[in-house]
Protein backbone atom coordinates (compact mmCIF):
# COMPACT_ATOMS: atom_id res chain seq x y z
CA UNK A 1 0.00 0.00 0.00
CA UNK A 2 0.93 3.66 -0.27
CA UNK A 3 1.52 5.01 3.23
CA UNK A 4 2.28 8.52 4.50
CA UNK A 5 4.24 9.37 7.64
CA UNK A 6 4.69 12.84 9.06
CA UNK A 7 8.27 13.38 10.20
CA UNK A 8 9.91 10.31 8.65
CA UNK A 9 13.31 11.98 8.97
CA UNK A 10 12.82 12.73 12.67
CA UNK A 11 12.37 10.41 15.66
CA UNK A 12 9.34 8.16 16.08
CA UNK A 13 8.38 8.74 12.44
CA UNK A 14 11.73 7.31 11.36
CA UNK A 15 11.14 4.05 13.23
CA UNK A 16 7.61 3.75 11.87
CA UNK A 17 8.89 4.37 8.34
CA UNK A 18 11.67 1.81 8.67
CA UNK A 19 9.17 -0.89 9.64
CA UNK A 20 6.81 0.08 6.81
CA UNK A 21 9.61 -0.19 4.25
CA UNK A 22 10.64 -3.57 5.64
CA UNK A 23 7.08 -4.75 4.95
CA UNK A 24 7.32 -3.60 1.34
CA UNK A 25 5.05 -0.56 1.45
CA UNK A 26 5.50 2.56 -0.65
CA UNK A 27 6.12 5.36 1.84
CA UNK A 28 5.98 9.12 1.44
CA UNK A 29 6.64 11.68 4.14
CA UNK A 30 5.21 15.09 4.92
CA UNK A 31 8.05 16.94 6.58
CA UNK A 32 8.87 20.41 7.79
CA UNK A 33 12.58 19.60 7.44
CA UNK A 34 13.08 18.47 3.82
CA UNK A 35 16.82 19.15 3.91
CA UNK A 36 17.60 16.85 6.80
CA UNK A 37 19.82 13.85 6.03
CA UNK A 38 17.75 11.13 4.40
CA UNK A 39 18.13 7.88 6.39
CA UNK A 40 16.31 5.89 3.70
CA UNK A 41 18.50 6.45 0.62
CA UNK A 42 15.74 8.20 -1.38
CA UNK A 43 13.27 5.35 -0.82
CA UNK A 44 10.84 7.81 0.81
CA UNK A 45 9.58 10.72 -1.27
CA UNK A 46 9.31 13.95 0.75
CA UNK A 47 6.46 16.47 0.53
CA UNK A 48 5.98 19.69 2.45
CA UNK A 49 4.22 19.66 5.81
CA UNK A 50 3.14 23.27 5.28
CA UNK A 51 -0.46 22.90 6.55
CA UNK A 52 -1.97 24.15 3.33
CA UNK A 53 -5.08 21.97 3.18
CA UNK A 54 -5.32 21.68 -0.60
CA UNK A 55 -1.57 21.24 -1.07
CA UNK A 56 -1.32 18.51 1.53
CA UNK A 57 -4.40 16.80 0.07
CA UNK A 58 -2.60 16.60 -3.26
CA UNK A 59 0.45 15.13 -1.54
CA UNK A 60 -1.74 12.52 0.18
CA UNK A 61 -3.49 11.41 -3.02
CA UNK A 62 -3.65 7.62 -3.18
CA UNK A 63 -2.51 7.15 0.42
CA UNK A 64 -4.23 4.37 2.36
CA UNK A 65 -2.96 5.14 5.87
CA UNK A 66 -1.44 8.26 7.40
CA UNK A 67 0.79 7.92 10.47
CA UNK A 68 0.85 11.28 12.21
CA UNK A 69 3.68 12.02 14.65
CA UNK A 70 3.54 15.82 14.33
CA UNK A 71 3.54 17.96 17.47
CA UNK A 72 5.75 20.52 19.20
CA UNK A 73 7.15 20.13 22.69
CA UNK A 74 6.93 23.77 23.76
CA UNK A 75 6.16 27.20 22.33
CA UNK A 76 9.01 28.74 20.37
CA UNK A 77 8.48 31.90 18.34
CA UNK A 78 5.51 31.44 16.01
CA UNK A 79 5.46 27.71 16.72
CA UNK A 80 2.99 27.45 19.57
CA UNK A 81 1.05 24.51 20.91
CA UNK A 82 -2.23 26.24 20.09
CA UNK A 83 -0.97 26.61 16.52
CA UNK A 84 -0.04 22.92 16.52
CA UNK A 85 -3.65 22.08 17.40
CA UNK A 86 -4.87 24.09 14.40
CA UNK A 87 -2.16 22.62 12.17
CA UNK A 88 -3.14 19.07 13.09
CA UNK A 89 -6.79 19.84 12.35
CA UNK A 90 -5.76 21.09 8.92
CA UNK A 91 -3.75 17.92 8.31
CA UNK A 92 -6.80 15.82 9.20
CA UNK A 93 -8.96 17.86 6.80
CA UNK A 94 -6.39 17.25 4.07
CA UNK A 95 -6.54 13.51 4.74
CA UNK A 96 -10.34 13.57 4.47
CA UNK A 97 -10.15 15.50 1.20
CA UNK A 98 -7.56 13.10 -0.21
CA UNK A 99 -9.64 10.02 0.63
CA UNK A 100 -7.18 8.57 3.13
CA UNK A 101 -8.71 5.43 4.69
CA UNK A 102 -7.16 5.52 8.15
CA UNK A 103 -5.07 7.73 10.43
CA UNK A 104 -2.81 6.38 13.15
CA UNK A 105 -2.33 9.38 15.41
CA UNK A 106 0.32 9.69 18.13
CA UNK A 107 -1.14 11.43 21.18
CA UNK A 108 -0.10 11.33 24.88
CA UNK A 109 -1.23 9.44 27.97
CA UNK A 110 -3.96 11.08 30.03
CA UNK A 111 -4.95 13.92 27.67
CA UNK A 112 -7.77 16.12 28.93
CA UNK A 113 -9.79 18.98 27.54
CA UNK A 114 -9.88 20.37 31.08
CA UNK A 115 -6.13 20.27 31.60
CA UNK A 116 -4.34 23.52 32.43
CA UNK A 117 -1.33 22.13 30.56
CA UNK A 118 -1.36 23.11 26.85
CA UNK A 119 0.39 19.88 25.82
CA UNK A 120 -2.21 17.56 27.35
CA UNK A 121 -5.15 19.83 26.49
CA UNK A 122 -4.01 20.24 22.88
CA UNK A 123 -3.59 16.50 22.43
CA UNK A 124 -7.15 15.99 23.68
CA UNK A 125 -8.45 18.63 21.27
CA UNK A 126 -6.80 16.90 18.33
CA UNK A 127 -8.16 13.53 19.38
CA UNK A 128 -11.65 15.03 19.28
CA UNK A 129 -11.09 16.46 15.82
CA UNK A 130 -9.93 13.08 14.54
CA UNK A 131 -12.83 11.22 16.17
CA UNK A 132 -15.32 13.57 14.49
CA UNK A 133 -13.62 13.51 11.08
CA UNK A 134 -15.39 10.43 9.76
CA UNK A 135 -12.05 8.72 9.08
CA UNK A 136 -11.10 5.35 10.46
CA UNK A 137 -8.66 6.06 13.27
CA UNK A 138 -6.27 4.58 15.79
CA UNK A 139 -5.12 6.88 18.58
CA UNK A 140 -1.96 5.82 20.39
CA UNK A 141 -1.08 7.39 23.72
CA UNK A 142 2.60 6.94 24.58
CA UNK A 143 4.44 8.43 27.53
CA UNK A 144 8.16 9.21 27.33
CA UNK A 145 9.99 7.55 24.43
CA UNK A 146 13.49 6.19 24.79
CA UNK A 147 15.94 5.33 22.04
CA UNK A 148 19.31 6.45 20.75
CA UNK A 149 17.80 9.72 19.51
CA UNK A 150 15.71 10.52 22.57
CA UNK A 151 16.06 13.76 24.48
CA UNK A 152 14.89 13.25 28.09
CA UNK A 153 16.75 10.09 29.06
CA UNK A 154 19.82 10.96 27.00
CA UNK A 155 20.07 14.38 28.61
CA UNK A 156 19.60 12.97 32.12
CA UNK A 157 22.61 10.77 31.35
CA UNK A 158 24.47 13.77 29.93
CA UNK A 159 23.96 15.73 33.16
CA UNK A 160 24.93 12.72 35.27
CA UNK A 161 28.18 12.40 33.35
CA UNK A 162 29.11 16.07 33.79
CA UNK A 163 27.81 17.32 37.13
CA UNK A 164 28.65 16.23 40.69
CA UNK A 165 24.96 15.82 41.60
CA UNK A 166 21.56 15.63 39.91
CA UNK A 167 18.68 17.98 40.78
CA UNK A 168 15.28 16.29 41.08
CA UNK A 169 12.08 18.38 41.00
CA UNK A 170 10.03 17.73 44.14
CA UNK A 171 10.37 14.43 45.99
CA UNK A 172 10.97 12.33 42.86
CA UNK A 173 8.24 9.84 43.83
CA UNK A 174 5.95 10.53 40.86
CA UNK A 175 5.61 7.64 38.38
CA UNK A 176 6.89 7.39 34.82
CA UNK A 177 6.42 4.52 32.34
CA UNK A 178 8.69 4.96 29.30
CA UNK A 179 8.38 3.02 26.05
CA UNK A 180 11.09 2.08 23.56
CA UNK A 181 10.57 4.03 20.35
CA UNK A 182 10.71 0.93 18.12
CA UNK A 183 8.10 -0.76 20.32
CA UNK A 184 5.86 2.24 19.65
CA UNK A 185 6.51 1.82 15.92
CA UNK A 186 5.53 -1.85 16.14
CA UNK A 187 2.31 -0.99 17.97
CA UNK A 188 1.58 1.72 15.40
CA UNK A 189 1.82 -0.74 12.51
CA UNK A 190 -0.42 -3.21 14.34
CA UNK A 191 -3.01 -0.48 14.82
CA UNK A 192 -2.71 0.61 11.20
CA UNK A 193 -3.68 -2.82 9.89
CA UNK A 194 -7.01 -2.80 11.71
CA UNK A 195 -10.28 -1.23 10.60
CA UNK A 196 -12.06 -0.46 13.86
CA UNK A 197 -11.63 2.81 15.68
CA UNK A 198 -9.47 2.41 18.77
CA UNK A 199 -7.63 4.27 21.50
CA UNK A 200 -4.62 2.47 23.00
CA UNK A 201 -2.15 3.54 25.62
CA UNK A 202 1.32 2.72 24.28
CA UNK A 203 3.58 2.18 27.28
CA UNK A 204 6.50 0.00 28.25
CA UNK A 205 6.76 -2.81 30.82
CA UNK A 206 8.50 -0.73 33.51
CA UNK A 207 6.94 1.71 35.96
CA UNK A 208 9.49 3.70 37.94
CA UNK A 209 9.37 6.63 40.22
CA UNK A 210 11.33 9.43 38.60
CA UNK A 211 14.15 9.11 41.13
CA UNK A 212 14.29 5.34 40.53
CA UNK A 213 14.67 5.98 36.82
CA UNK A 214 17.49 8.47 37.38
CA UNK A 215 19.25 5.96 39.67
CA UNK A 216 18.83 3.26 36.99
CA UNK A 217 20.30 5.49 34.28
CA UNK A 218 23.23 6.36 36.53
CA UNK A 219 23.84 2.71 37.39
CA UNK A 220 23.69 1.51 33.79
CA UNK A 221 26.10 4.15 32.48
CA UNK A 222 28.33 3.57 35.54
CA UNK A 223 28.08 7.18 36.63
CA UNK A 224 26.28 7.23 39.98
CA UNK A 225 25.76 10.65 41.54
CA UNK A 226 23.85 11.89 44.60
CA UNK A 227 20.34 13.17 43.98
CA UNK A 228 19.40 16.56 45.37
CA UNK A 229 15.69 17.25 45.87
CA UNK A 230 14.49 20.78 45.13
CA UNK A 231 11.20 22.57 45.14
CA UNK A 232 10.00 22.26 41.51
CA UNK A 233 10.30 26.03 41.03
CA UNK A 234 13.94 25.98 42.15
CA UNK A 235 14.68 22.92 40.01
CA UNK A 236 13.19 24.72 37.02
CA UNK A 237 15.33 27.78 37.74
CA UNK A 238 18.43 25.58 37.86
CA UNK A 239 17.47 23.99 34.55
CA UNK A 240 17.22 27.44 32.97
CA UNK A 241 20.80 28.19 33.95
CA UNK A 242 21.98 24.96 32.33
CA UNK A 243 19.76 25.73 29.32
CA UNK A 244 21.76 28.92 28.77
CA UNK A 245 24.99 26.93 28.85
CA UNK A 246 23.84 24.38 26.27
CA UNK A 247 21.74 26.79 24.17
CA UNK A 248 18.52 24.86 24.54
CA UNK A 249 15.38 24.48 26.66
CA UNK A 250 16.05 21.59 29.03
CA UNK A 251 12.76 21.71 30.91
CA UNK A 252 9.59 23.79 30.95
CA UNK A 253 7.17 24.62 33.75
CA UNK A 254 4.40 22.66 32.02
CA UNK A 255 6.67 19.62 31.75
CA UNK A 256 7.50 19.80 35.44
CA UNK A 257 3.79 20.04 36.27
CA UNK A 258 2.89 17.12 34.01
CA UNK A 259 5.70 14.98 35.35
CA UNK A 260 5.02 15.62 39.02
CA UNK A 261 1.26 15.14 38.49
CA UNK A 262 1.88 11.51 37.48
CA UNK A 263 0.45 11.88 33.96
CA UNK A 264 3.17 9.80 32.28
CA UNK A 265 1.87 6.42 33.37
CA UNK A 266 -0.97 4.14 32.25
CA UNK A 267 -3.44 1.80 33.95
CA UNK A 268 -3.60 -0.34 30.79
CA UNK A 269 -1.41 -3.42 30.22
CA UNK A 270 1.90 -2.51 28.54
CA UNK A 271 2.11 -2.94 24.78
CA UNK A 272 5.86 -2.37 24.67
CA UNK A 273 8.21 -5.22 25.62
CA UNK A 274 11.65 -3.58 25.86
CA UNK A 275 12.95 -2.88 29.35
CA UNK A 276 14.77 0.39 29.88
CA UNK A 277 17.58 -1.33 31.81
CA UNK A 278 18.30 -3.67 28.90
CA UNK A 279 18.43 -0.79 26.44
CA UNK A 280 20.68 1.32 28.70
CA UNK A 281 23.04 -1.57 29.37
CA UNK A 282 23.38 -2.35 25.67
CA UNK A 283 24.01 1.31 24.81
CA UNK A 284 25.80 2.50 27.96
CA UNK A 285 28.78 3.89 26.05
CA UNK A 286 26.52 6.03 23.83
CA UNK A 287 23.79 7.38 26.12
CA UNK A 288 24.57 10.87 27.36
CA UNK A 289 27.89 11.26 25.55
CA UNK A 290 26.48 14.21 23.64
CA UNK A 291 23.73 16.65 24.51
CA UNK A 292 20.50 16.26 22.49
CA UNK A 293 19.16 19.73 21.65
CA UNK A 294 15.45 20.25 21.04
CA UNK A 295 16.07 23.64 19.44
CA UNK A 296 18.79 22.32 17.15
CA UNK A 297 16.66 19.34 16.13
CA UNK A 298 13.58 21.33 15.19
CA UNK A 299 14.47 24.98 14.71
CA UNK A 300 18.12 25.46 13.73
Amino acid sequence: MKIAVTGAYSYSGKYITRRLLEQGHEVITLTGHPHRPDPFNAKVKPYSLNFDIDGMAQSLAGVDTLYNTYWIRFDHGDNTQSQAVENTARLIKSAVSAGVRRIVHISITNPSLDSHLPYFRGKAQNENVLMQSGLSYAILRPTVLFGLEDILINNIAYLLRRFPAFAVPGNGNYPIQPIFVDDLAKVALEAGKLDENLVWDAVGPDIFTFKEMVHLIAQCIECSKPLLYFDPILALAASKIISLLVGDVILTRDEVDGLTAGLLVSSQPPRGQTHLAAFLTENKTLIGRNYASELKRHYK
